[in-house]
Formats: structure tokens, sequence, C-alpha cells
């Protein structure tokens, strides 16, 4: 089957995710399915222009990104493009990481499709990766490394109670607050004027 076109994929892919944000939970793992294979691609040639070739890196970067477009689906604006929407994450996900890794992400070659699949700078997207760093932000430091390490690392709680020197109850309950408190934050970030 040949490569869909970027607007033959967001025609696909738009319907299904607003299907997803319904609640239509097939919807959801065939939209997830089909990004998926859209981002590994995208993120292998990123890393490779990078100098960083290793498959298994793209796709601890590929999990970074799944798991910041299923906590960030709620930021969707349905006016925006959902390819352009996911892209930019990706990319976030992965100047994040290139930049955890040691590589300095301004070495990150950009061509024209990549700003085409990350959207304007001033997208729905970009924004609300702003409120998402916004909101980590105003978390204590300990609650934010317990929250990187166990949400977007993949870390157990007891792995991050250590690493940061706590109980696994007390990390649990920093964990739930910093999450609530994020929330909060973001909510309140939704509903200023436009």
């Amino acid at each position: 089957m040949a490569a869909l076109s970027l607007d033959e994929l967001e025609k696909q892919l738009r319907p299904v995710f607003l299907a997803a944000l319904a609640g239509d939970t097939a919807a959801y793992r065939l939209f997830l399915d089909t990004i998926s294979t859209r981002l590994r691609s995208y993120l292998h040639q990123m890393l490779a222009r990078a100098g960083r070739a290793e498959a298994s890196e793209a796709e601890d970067v590929l999990q970074e990104t799944l798991l910041a477009l299923h906590l960030s689906q709620h930021t969707y604006d349905p006016a925006s493009p959902v390819t352009a929407w996911a892209h930019a994450i990706a990319r976030y996900k992965l100047v994040d990481h290139l930049r955890r890794t040691g590589r300095h992400a301004g070495n990150l070659p950009l061509d024209d499709e990549a700003h085409q699949l990350a959207g304007p700078p001033d997208s729905a997207a970009s924004e609300a990766r702003l409120d998402l760093d916004r909101a980590m932000a105003a978390l204590p430091e300990r609650t934010r490394g317990l929250i990187d390490r166990v949400k977007l690392q993949g870390a157990t709680v007891a792995e991050a109670a250590r690493a940061t020197g706590m109980t696994e109850t007390a990390a649990k309950v920093a964990i739930h607050r910093g999450l609530r408190a994020m929330a909060r934050f973001l909510s309140r970030r939704g509903e200023r004027p436009g």
C-alpha cells in the first residue's frame, strides 16, 4: 500500500480522532496505530539526520510521544489539523530527548517537510506544549521529577521514590497531588479568553 500524503492522512485521521475523543475506544486504537506508523518514520528520519540512527532510540521517543498525545488529547483544538498537532508533540519530545541525552537540540536539522508536519509556531499544539511546560514548572522540583520518571520515562513508583529518597507512599501522594495541580492549572488556562 502506498504511503498516504499528509492531506490524505489528515482526511482519514481527523474523523477517527474526533470519534476517539467522544469515547470510541476502537477509533482511539486505530488513531494510535495509524499515527504511530507515521511518527515512527518521522522520528527515525530526524534522528538519523541528527546522527542518531539506533532504532530503539526512535521507539523510545515514539513511546514518550504517544504518552504525551494521550495526556494532551484534551488540549486538541478540533479546528486544527490532528496531524500537525501530533507531529508538533513528536517534535517537542524529540527535542526533549536530544537535550536529555546530551545532544544539543539546536543541531536537529529542519526541512520544509518538518515545518509542514509540525505546523506554524503559533499552532494550538505549540500553545498546548507551553501550557504543559508551565504546569510542570509550577510544581515543586521533587514532584516534577517524580512525574517525569513515572509518567514519561516509565519508571515504577518504587523506583522513582528510591531515586528521590522518598517512601513509595509519599511518592504516590506527591504524584497524585502534582497531577491534580497540573489539571487545575490547565483547566484555568483553558478558561482564559481567546
